[in-house]
């Protein structure tokens, strides 16, 4: 799980404070049960202390101090009941006190005595020997003889010790079985809410400029995820339309440019034709005639472009063989290579199955090979490849030229985008020839690659879906073993 995704925090925050509301009322709790249980087991001693002032206390005299302890001893039989009881003079003497319990757990003898001049009332907890504790609850109370005595009684509290620590052990427990099952809950909670927003940028990944007329999802729900697939819907129609109109004004731009070109193209060619003009009339006529040939290919490949936007690539669909559609071309193109002493060659035996615009994708293939061609030097080759790969068609187009630098890589599929050292070397070139072969593949479902070196060469990979094999006819299909 990502630790910085809106998921993990929202559960962290959700177990962090569930964790600091428990332990707070944990605390609280087992504060509050402990002062409720030790104050009930003090209350208890106290009533007792005052039973043992009221009945024998007030009515002893100096002369019966001895008789305290038998009565005591066969009233309340403190050893037996592990109880702790001492009887004490105004001038600190002990008239009687309890001896050593069955259990064990304490020394009477060891237990310290109260505060000089204690309260009438109080009660305390007094740590002996041994690690234990007793509660003891202390009463004063006048005598016959006018004395005032200190009547102290008290028990041992292992027992509530015994189960605050039984109480810590399950709370040590369960706490973090609770926090973890809270926390598994409510991340499965954050991830159904959140599951809205992840088939939102499931879809926003999908649209492209190809289908920017698929909206979101928008999630009926009634909160801030639905009112923000809604801005996003607004926001892509305003894209979509602003799109339509910029491709409206290219497809135009470029329609409405190719008839004058075309008109001026054949003016300077019948003016270029007059012999009676000077040879320096005529070398500038054929200079503009160049730069209205160069317009007119910009022109046309840019109606090429607002077409392919429009999605008219695959206005022809056939299947033929790409193996085919490659030695072809590679051969029509090795003419323009001759003259430059450059190699042209190309590895396409196995017959590879595609179907598609066979015009449009003999445009990729010349457009590559042509780039090829013009940025390998003098002495240079260049070769195409065509093989089949799972289940899509390679076109690969290699050569030996300048390459391309890795900065520059991504954006030469960009429409008018030269690179500096290597495509404005050609004056002929306007920048959109690999934003053409690019659309073209979109159009196909298809994808281009490219690797390259500066000095070394580049390669320009095509990979397009294999035509359907039990579509195809039996002489084309390909050859299994490849």
């Amino acid at each position: 799980m990502k630790t910085r995704s809106i998921r993990f925090r929202l559960t962290a925050w959700y177990a962090g404070l569930l964790t600091t509301v428990v332990l707070a009322l944990a605390a609280v709790l087992f504060l509050h049960l402990q002062s409720y249980l030790e104050g009930a087991l003090a209350e208890t001693q106290t009533r007792r202390a005052h039973q043992i002032a009221d009945t024998l206390v007030a009515k002893v005299r100096a002369a019966d101090e001895a008789n305290i302890g038998g009565e005591i001893a066969s009233l309340y039989a403190p050893e037996k009941g592990d109880r702790f009881i001492r009887i004490t003079r105004p001038d600190g003497g002990v008239i009687y006190r309890s001896g050593p319990p069955n259990s064990q757990a304490f020394d009477p003898a060891a237990v310290p005595p109260a505060a000089p001049e204690p309260p009438w009332e109080f009660s305390r907890k007094q740590a002996v020997a041994g690690g234990a504790a007793l509660l003891i609850s202390s009463v004063r109370a006048p005598s016959a003889s006018g004395g005032t005595y200190l009547i102290e009684v008290g028990t041992s509290a292992a027992p509530v010790d015994a189960m605050f620590r039984h109480l810590l052990v399950v709370l040590g427990l369960g706490l973090p079985l609770v926090v973890a099952l809270a926390a598994a809950g409510g991340y499965a909670l954050v991830r159904r809410a959140l599951r809205p927003v992840d088939e939102i940028a499931g879809k926003a990944e999908q649209i492209t400029q190809h289908n920017l007329g698929d909206r979101l999802p928008v999630p009926g729900t009634g909160d801030e995820l639905e009112r923000l697939s809604t801005a996003l819907n607004h926001m892509i129609i305003r894209l979509d339309d602003a799109f339509q109109n910029s491709k409206r004004f290219v497809a135009d731009a470029s329609h409405e440019l190719r008839t004058p070109l075309t008109v001026l193209s054949g003016e300077l060619e019948s003016l270029a034709q007059d012999w009676e003009l000077s040879a320096e009339t005529r070398e500038r006529l054929g200079s503009l005639l160049e730069e209205v040939g160069r317009l007119v290919k910009i022109v046309e490949r840019l109606f090429a472009l607002s077409r392919l936007d429009a999605g008219e690539a695959q206005s022809e669909s056939v299947r033929f063989d790409l193996a085919e559609l490659a030695a072809s071309t590679a051969d029509q193109m090795a003419l323009l290579a001759e003259d430059r002493r450059i190699v042209v060659t190309c590895n396409a035996a196995t017959p590879v199955a595609v179907e598609g615009d066979h015009a449009r994708l003999k445009q990729v293939v010349v457009n590559l090979l042509d780039n090829a061609i013009k940025y390998t030097p003098e002495g240079g080759a260049v070769q195409i490849r065509v093989k089949s790969a799972g289940s899509r068609a390679v076109l690969e187009v290699i050569d030996t030229g300048i390459g391309i630098a890795g900065d520059q890589l991504v954006h030469i599929f960009d429409r008018f985008y030269r690179a500096d050292k290597t495509r404005s070397r050609n004056p002929d070139g306007a920048g959109l020839g690999l934003a053409i072969v690019k659309s073209i593949c979109h159009a196909h479902q298809g994808q281009i690659e490219v690797e390259s070196a500066v000095g070394k060469g580049s390669c320009f990979r095509v990979l397009l879906p294999l035509a359907d094999e039990h579509s195809l006819p039996s002489a084309t299909k390909p050859d299994s073993a490849s």
